[in-house]
């Protein structure tokens, strides 16, 4: 995997990261949660974010269209959790649950 910051872009007085990873770029999500809350935050808030019944079924559609891989049957079992008080869920763990492509955990 050939992954390389090609630029930074500016939202609202926010730095947002741009990644290049092969042909596709990603958006960093750790820099919107930190323009949102801070630093210290930003893991808690993305944590709240994919827990959620709206971008469980979001990132599963998504995957659906572009991943030939992606696990059907562990999506369905987020899906059916999403929302619940119980349910927790990190992106590390979407990924590798359900093969997902369309998000990259990597720490630092």
């Amino acid at each position: 995997m050939n992954i390389n910051k090609i630029k930074k872009i500016e939202i609202e007085n926010a730095i947002i990261s741009i990644t290049k990873v092969n042909e596709d770029d990603f958006i960093c999500l750790t820099d919107m949660a930190k323009a949102k809350k801070g630093d210290n935050r930003a893991a808690d808030i993305i944590k709240n974010w994919i827990r959620t019944r709206t971008t469980i079924e979001f990132l599963g559609t998504w995957e659906k269209l572009y991943n030939p891989n992606f696990n059907m049957v562990e999506f369905d079992q987020f899906k059916s959790e999403a929302g619940l008080p119980t349910f927790v869920l990190s992106a590390k763990q979407w990924i590798e649950k359900t093969n997902a492509i369309g998000i990259i955990s990597k720490s630092g």
